[in-house]
């Protein structure tokens, strides 16, 4: 039977709802068009979306070892499947 840590556990469900919450405001800044009106638009809300996507871009990479995480182990996944409750 596989030892479990309930504080890690509940720590990581925790860390994951941050990531929830954050991922829907993102999501509905999004669904606004980050708050900019078509007639207001300009180069600065353009900069703005890519600086954004570059962030995003560095966590995708991270979570699916690419780009300059491709070398990194995947020490972090399973190799079983997971399911969690909350």
């Amino acid at each position: 039977m596989p030892k479990t840590n309930d504080a890690a556990l509940a720590a990581f469900i925790a860390r994951k709802a941050e990531i929830d919450a954050a991922l829907d405001r993102i999501r509905n800044a999004s669904d606004d068009h980050f708050f900019a009106r078509p007639e207001d638009v300009h180069w600065g809300h353009v900069t703005a979306l890519a600086d954004y996507a570059v962030l995003l871009k560095r966590i995708t990479d991270a979570i699916y070892t690419e780009g300059e995480h491709a070398n990194v182990g995947t020490h972090l996944r399973s190799t079983m499947p997971v399911t969690f409750t909350d």
